[in-house]
């Protein structure tokens, strides 16, 4: 399978991940996620580690994702997003128009204090492109928030229905554009940009008025 490699080092590989496809295994182990299709991969070339995930994405969204060459950088890694110290930012196609150029969604979810900051890239006919800063870390944040100020993700099937909106997608239009973070063991920033994915590339050229 083709992954995208976005950067890769001693310590980290961040790649590109296609929509569609389980960072890791569900209760229902799955056999095929991105972690054992990179791992196959590893053990092919012969690597003396295992790649270990620093964080998640849906399986419906795309975009850059961290992996750690073994169980002491993933720590290490996991340790900067808990205190906050990587800066994710995603692009999204939602629905309706929004009015306001930028905005802070700041809404609990489940009792836990949480925030997203957004801005608004582009007004088509029946849907707004917005870049997304989530800056809490918190399960389908984003995907929750939206749909709280009546704006859900285009293509979104779990937190609004379907049959509400004229506007479909055969995805949800989440993509984890770009990733910033200092570096484990360099301690150099890091900052890493992945382009839109095609899939989302092609539905803006068919709604491009």
């Amino acid at each position: 399978m083709n992954i995208p490699i976005a950067y890769e080092d001693d310590w980290l590989l961040v790649v590109d991940k296609p929509s569609g496809l389980l960072t890791i295994p569900t209760p229902k182990k799955e056999l095929r996620t991105l972690s054992s299709i990179l791992n196959e991969e590893a053990k092919k070339k012969g690597a003396d580690y295992r790649f270990h995930p620093c964080h998640r994405l849906d399986r419906e969204t795309s975009g850059l994702i961290i992996y750690a060459k073994g169980k002491a950088i993933q720590k290490k890694m996991m340790d900067e997003f808990k205190r906050h110290k990587i800066k994710k930012i995603y692009l999204a196609f939602v629905q309706g128009i929004i009015n306001q150029d930028n905005g802070q969604i700041k809404k609990p979810i489940d009792g836990i204090s949480a925030v997203t900051r957004f801005r608004v890239l582009e007004r088509k006919k029946n849907f707004t492109v917005v870049e997304i800063v989530p800056l809490t870390g918190r399960k389908n944040q984003i995907r929750i928030h939206f749909k709280n100020i009546g704006h859900p993700i285009v293509g979104e099937t779990k937190f609004a229905f379907r049959r509400d909106y004229a506007l479909k997608a055969k995805r949800l239009c989440l993509h984890a554009r770009s990733l910033e973070f200092a570096h484990p063991v360099t301690q150099k920033t890091v900052h890493i940009e992945a382009k839109i994915a095609g899939d989302l590339e092609e539905f803006l050229r068919r709604y491009h008025h």
